[in-house]
C-alpha cells in the first residue's frame, strides 16, 4: 500500500505537491469515493483510482531476477551515492527488491511491483527457503557440520538451518550449501563465525523455487510465466484468482546493465546430519497461509522439516540483509 499522492506522482499525473492539491480539491476518487484526505494509502493494482474521472492505468506486474554482484547496496536509492541494485535494473515499472543481500554478498535477488508477493516473500509466516553457497575459511570437520545442523546460538537466539551440506574443497577453503529461513542480519556469516569458520564468499543461489542458474553476474531477466506461477504458489497465492497478469517472457539484460531463542513456531529441530547427498523427495519450497501447498521441488533433494522460521531477508519492505 502506498500513499495516494505518491501513486499519482509515480504515474505521471502531477508532481507530488500538485497531486496533493488535486486530492484536497476533491478531484480524485478511489473505488468511486472522493478522497480529500492526504496520506490515504491505496493499492493501485487492486483499486480503481480516477483523477477528474479518468482512470489511472495500473502498471503491468513485473517479476525480475537479478544476479547481484558484490559491491551493490540493496535499496532503491542511496543518499550517500553508493551503487544500488537499481543501477543494474532500470525498467519503467516501479519494482523494488524483495528482501536484501548485504553489500559483499552476491547472487539471486528478486524484484517486483507485486505488493502482496513482496509481503509474502519477506514474511516468516510463509517459510520460503533461501539457499546459499558459502565459501568458508578452512575445512570444517564432520563434527562442526553436525553442530551446525543441530543448531547454533547467535546473540542468544537458536538458529537451525534446514540443510548444511559440503559441496567441494577449494584452495581457499570449503564450499558449503546452507538452506535457511532465518531472518536476522547477516545470519549465515554470523553462524559460521560462531563455529570458527568465517565466510570468505557468500552467494545466494535460490529463493523458494527460483534458481539463479543461467543468469550471469550483474545481469537480470524477467521470470518466465511458469516461474511466476511456481513462486506465487510457493507463498500460497493462486495465480488464476489473484488477478495477476503473467509477464511477457524473454526480457533480460546484459551484465552491468543500466536479527535469544530459536525463531521458529515450534521447538528446535535437529538438522540433517548427513554430510553427503540426501535421499527422499522434498515436499515444497514454502507453505502459504494456513499451510497451503507450495510449488513442488525438483527431485533428488533432501527432505524438508516442517516448522516455522523467519525469513532471511525482509528488504526494501523492511528487515536485515543476508
Amino acid at each position: 500500500m502506498e500513499r495516494l499522492q505518491r501513486v499519482l506522482a509515480a504515474h505521471g499525473v502531477a508532481s507530488r505537491r500538485k497531486a496533493e492539491e488535486l486530492i484536497t480539491a476533491g478531484r480524485v476518487t478511489v473505488d468511486g469515493q472522493v478522497v480529500r484526505e492526504l496520506g490515504v494509502r491505496v493499492d493501485p493494482q487492486r483499486q480503481e483510482i480516477r483523477v477528474d474521472g479518468k482512470r489511472l492505468r495500473p502498471e503491468r506486474r513485473r517479476y525480475i531476477m537479478l544476479n547481484k554482484p558484490p559491491g551493490y547496496i540493496t535499496t532503491v536509492s542511496d543518499e550517500r551515492g553508493r551503487r544500488t541494485v537499481m543501477d543494474l535494473v532500470q525498467v519503467p515499472e516501479r519494482v523494488v527488491p524483495a528482501g536484501r543481500l548485504d553489500r559483499p554478498t552476491a547472487g539471486l535477488l528478486l524484484l517486483t511491483n507485486d505488493g502482496e508477493l513482496l509481503f509474502r516473500i519477506t514474511h516468516p509466516r510463509y517459510e520460503l527457503e533461501k539457499e546459499y553457497e558459502v565459501l568458508v575459511d578452512g575445512h570444517p570437520p564432520p563434527a562442526v557440520l553436525d553442530q551446525l545442523r543441530r543448531g547454533v546460538t547467535v546473540d542468544g537466539e537458536r538458529v537451525v538451518p534446514d540443510q548444511v551440506r559440503p559441496l567441494r574443497i577449494e584452495e581457499a577453503g570449503t564450499v558449503l550449501r546452507i538452506v535457511i529461513h532465518e531472518g536476522r542480519n547477516r545470519i549465515v556469516r554470523r553462524m559460521m563465525e560462531r563455529v570458527g569458520y568465517p565466510v570468505l564468499k557468500l552467494t545466494r543461489t535460490r529463493v523458494g523455487p527460483i534458481h539463479v542458474r543461467g543468469v550471469p553476474l550483474g545481469a537480470w531477466r524477467d521470470l518466465t510465466p511458469g516461474e511466476v506461477t511456481q513462486l506465487l504458489e510457493a507463498v500460497g497465492l493462486d495465480p488464476a484468482s489473484a488477478g495477476r497478469p503473467l509477464p511477457e517472457p524473454g526480457r533480460r539484460s546484459a551484465p552491468g546493465g543500466r536479527r535469544g531463542e530459536e525463531r521458529r513456531s515450534g521447538p528446535a529441530r535437529r538438522g540433517d546430519r548427513r554430510g553427503g547427498p540426501e535421499t527422499g523427495p522434498r515436499e515444497r519450497f514454502g507453505r502459504g497461509r494456513g499451510g497451503e501447498r507450495g510449488a513442488r521441488r525438483p527431485p533428488g533433494r533432501g527432505d524438508r522439516r516442517p516448522g516455522g522460521g523467519r525469513q532471511d531477508d525482509r528488504g526494501e519492505r523492511g528487515g536485515p540483509p543476508a
